[in-house]
């Protein structure tokens, strides 16, 4: 932190924080952002203006708030969860606005990772005359935006793996049978999940077996502008090596995009038939087995979609995969109160796990009951070097 901050700095950027976390589900690909503006004629201060940034390509937090305070703005601090933009784009510079509105100082949580603003946004501040601080509830200001983040400083997606179990690990019957092991309120949290993501990912497998749609259903998420949410629907992006995706398959014919990542193994025919069925098709070399590099396509959605987070949906092969390659960042693990067998399909298929100090570890960072279930956040942990 560049300075102490007071009670009531925690209190105000807590709001600016609840705020942005308004835009949850409708900021893609822009980060979640939230602004209070607050004159200090008091102990306490007022709270004169606040806003959130609701969706790409319209105002930003700072201007909804700027907006709201009008003449009281001049002389106030703005308390803002994200470094206020330098640039302009479809939007203007918000530290510009910030500066011509007269505000005396500005906190900010954290510095934009993007390279457009990485500071510019403070520096322009700060010449103006105006008073920065930086680093309130930075980790909570981070957590708003975990894929946002990851695309600017990575230059690949959050990548966030969601599987239902039985509690004996199994997802799915020998025969691929899958639909329903968790209850109602367990698939509300997925739907949700799928609303806050930028592309949902699955492998070819798993669109043979149940034919999911991947899409954001407005009935199943339990939200008042599920309307609003829907009408943005995530990318939904295809593992299929070989294009054995169906032409009639129920993904293809929902709004938004399916993008099928494929290698050359397959014939121009097929490749045709399935663009004319709505697909976008990407070929990838196969690097091994016949498959697609998983840290290049992860790179291809960050630079050619600005897909910020990634909802994986799919099968033990996939999943596996990506855990072997160290490149999932989350594990949602719905647990349902039911047990599927020995000969039911398991969570992950992994290689090399021939002995104890093979096994991956995972911490747990929350355990809850979901109606029926139980919901287990888990990160990989780091192997040690």
């Amino acid at each position: 932190m560049d300075a102490p901050f007071s009670n009531a700095d925690h209190v105000h950027m807590a709001r600016a924080i609840a705020l942005a976390k308004k835009g949850l589900y409708t900021t893609d690909p822009n980060p979640r952002v939230g602004c209070v503006i607050v004159q200090s004629n008091d102990e306490h201060g007022r709270v004169v203006g606040e806003g959130f940034h609701e969706r790409a390509g319209e105002p930003h937090a700072e201007v909804h708030a700027l907006n709201a305070a009008g003449d009281n703005a001049r002389g106030a601090t703005a308390f803002v969860t994200l470094e206020p933009c330098s640039h302009t784009g479809r939007t203007g510079p918000c530290a510009e606005a910030l500066v011509d509105a007269g505000v005396a100082r500005v906190v900010v949580a954290m510095v934009d990772p993007n390279p457009r603003v990485a500071g510019r946004g403070i520096e322009r501040l700060k010449a103006a005359g105006i008073r920065v601080e930086v680093g309130l509830l930075e980790a909570d200001a981070r957590a708003l935006n975990p894929g946002f983040v990851s695309r600017m400083e990575r230059g690949t997606p959050f990548v966030r793996l969601k599987m239902a179990m039985s509690l004996d690990g199994r997802t799915a019957m020998g025969s691929g049978e899958s639909q329903w092991i968790t209850g109602p309120e367990a698939r509300r949290q997925v739907q949700r999940l799928r609303a806050r993501s930028s592309a949902i990912l699955s492998g070819v497998e798993s669109i043979i077996l149940d034919d999911a749609r991947l899409t954001v259903r407005a009935e199943q998420l339990g939200l008042d502008n599920a309307e609003t949410v829907v009408a943005r629907q995530p990318l939904r992006v295809i593992m299929d090596s070989t294009l054995r995706l169906p032409l009639a398959a129920a993904c293809l014919q929902e709004p938004g995009q399916t993008l099928v990542i494929t290698t050359e193994a397959h014939s121009d025919e097929k490749r045709q038939k399935l663009e004319a069925a709505g697909a976008r098709i990407h070929v990838m070399p196969a690097v091994k087995a016949g498959r697609v590099s998983l840290s290049d396509m992860l790179s291809f959605l960050s630079s050619e979609y600005d897909v910020n987070e990634v909802l994986v949906e799919t099968g033990a092969t996939l999943a596996g995969a990506l855990l072997d390659a160290a490149l999932i960042d989350e594990l949602q693990l719905f647990v349902a109160p039911t047990l599927l067998g020995g000969e039911a399909r398991p969570l992950f298929a992994l290689q090399g796990l021939s002995e104890m100090a093979d096994q991956k570890r995972l911490d747990i960072q929350d355990i809850r009951a979901v109606g029926s279930d139980w919901r287990i956040i888990a990160t990989p942990r780091a192997v040690a070097s």
